[in-house]
């Protein structure tokens, strides 16, 4: 079995102070069940590649296991060359101190985003084939090749398909083999190994950052955890605390609805996205950050969309939104007109790619700066709907709230909040970026100083 990692980054040899192994030496460690070797076929400034390679024994493996299974069964399997576990024990072995992200002498390109290139083959996927490899791999943000292996004998009775897996992107090298540690027994869905509670800390230690907000994140923890429901379910309490609570109270109103509701101004934004929406011609309508589903309840009661999807990274608020909208209850909209999707918009989602309409209300002020290239590419570098709704306050007119504050924002989890001339800059810059016109209209009454109390772009491809 065989992992790759290259970089272009240049001088690319730095590669080798981030994975703490000179490129002049063959790297070696001894396994339980093999050896593990590292060495690098390519080291110059433009191109470095590191090639990680287990040799592992068959008859180490089934020496002193004390299994009841035949000899053919013992001997003759894909685990010492199929990419599995037993790979990732290599992998944290020889590369530990990488994937922990940590460099004395480079930290700062440690933690910096850099071009990264993986392959691994022959990867077993077992039960879904290049479908599941794409939904695992490409909501992280990899570009995503999958190649098809036949075996040398092919298995009798056997469904399990091998393929040649390569990630292209840009991350941090510690990023991309956490990816890689967790996923590749996911795919393989068997471990060689005993699962216990400490397997539910190396997958929260290695899923940090990225797996609370996969929309496979259900699949990824039963198959890590070898489907073991009692882990499985521990781990997504702690991966999700508001999942197993109970449901509170109906939530006090926001500040920024409180301050908004004299001027209407909650209802006049939904008038105009979905009358923006109609217009366009849409007849699926993504609804990204759709929250308790506000609306989508006001779009469901109209005739033209065909199919409504809304997006979340809150289950509370999708559990919120299924009871409002009656999914799957007398007097709500017919099964399947309506999807909610658990997931995030920093991540490529295929469950969402249909619409040809999305919308943004109110959403993008709740994205960290750093994190807005990311929403940007996803949704008008990805999906690329034909029409793109993003309505967001006029920092211009908060002056005007008497209550509001000076300096301060009208939500205290807002990252920003634009004026007129900032969001127009926004807007232009991420149309030309991405081949789309654009047009900002005021919602609610203009004040002439200060404008209106929000703005709306409309995206059209």
């Amino acid at each position: 079995m065989f992992l790759s990692l290259a970089t272009t980054h240049r001088p690319a040899t730095e590669l080798g102070f981030l994975l703490h192994k000179h490129p002049d030496k063959v790297h070696e460690a001894e396994l339980a069940f093999g050896k593990a070797l590292l060495f690098y076929p390519e080291a110059t400034a433009e191109r470095c590649e590191a090639a990680l390679v287990l040799d592992v024994d068959p008859v180490g493996l089934v020496r002193g296991s004390g299994r009841g299974d035949g000899l053919l069964d013992q001997y003759v399997n894909d685990r010492p060359y199929a990419a599995s576990s037993f790979l990732c024990v290599a992998l944290n072995k020889m590369l530990r101190t990488a994937m922990n992200g940590t460099c004395k002498t480079h930290q700062a390109l440690a933690d910096a985003a850099i071009p990264l290139e993986a392959v691994v083959t022959p990867l077993p996927v077992r039960g879904g084939g290049e479908a599941l490899v794409r939904r695992l791999f490409e909501p992280l943000g990899w570009t995503v090749t999958v190649t098809p292996v036949e075996p040398a004998t092919p298995p009798t009775g056997r469904t399990t398909r091998y393929v040649r897996l390569a990630l292209a992107g840009e991350a941090r090298l510690a990023t991309l083999l956490a990816h890689l540690y967790v996923l590749i027994p996911v795919l393989d869905d068997a471990k060689h190994y005993f699962v216990g509670d400490d397997e539910v800390e190396k997958l929260l230690a290695r899923g940090s950052g990225w797996l609370d907000a996969h929309p496979e994140k259900d699949l990824i923890v039963r198959r890590y955890l070898k489907h073991r429901r009692a882990l499985a379910r521990t781990a997504l309490e702690r991966l999700d605390p508001e999942a197993g609570e109970e449901p509170e109270r109906e939530a006090a109103p926001s500040p920024e609805a409180v301050l908004e509701a004299p001027i209407r101004l909650h209802d006049r934004r939904l008038d105009a996205v979905a009358a923006a929406l109609a217009a366009s011609g849409a007849t699926v309508v993504a609804d990204l950050g759709c929250g308790e589903g506000k609306l989508l309840r006001r779009l469901v009661r109209e005739r033209w969309p065909v199919r409504l999807i809304g997006l979340d990274p809150s289950l509370r608020e999708l559990e919120t939104a299924t009871r409002r909208l009656k999914l799957n209850e007398p007097g709500g909209p017919p099964e399947g007109r309506v999807t909610l999707l658990h997931g995030s918009l920093t991540y490529r989602d295929h469950r969402w790619a249909e619409a040809d309409a999305a919308a943004l209300v109110e959403v993008i002020e709740h994205i960290d700066p750093a994190q807005r290239p990311l929403v940007e590419r996803v949704v008008f570098g990805e999906a690329r709907p034909k029409t793109v709704v993003v309505t967001t306050p006029n920092a211009d007119y908060n002056v005007l709230f008497e209550t509001l504050p000076a300096g301060t924002m009208r939500h205290p989890d807002h990252r920003f909040e634009w004026t007129r001339a900032e969001f127009a800059a926004w807007a232009d810059a991420v149309a030309s970026a991405y081949g789309y016109r654009v047009a900002i209209e005021p919602i609610g009454d203009v004040e002439p100083a200060h404008g209106a109390p929000s703005q709306m772009a409309v995206f059209t491809r």
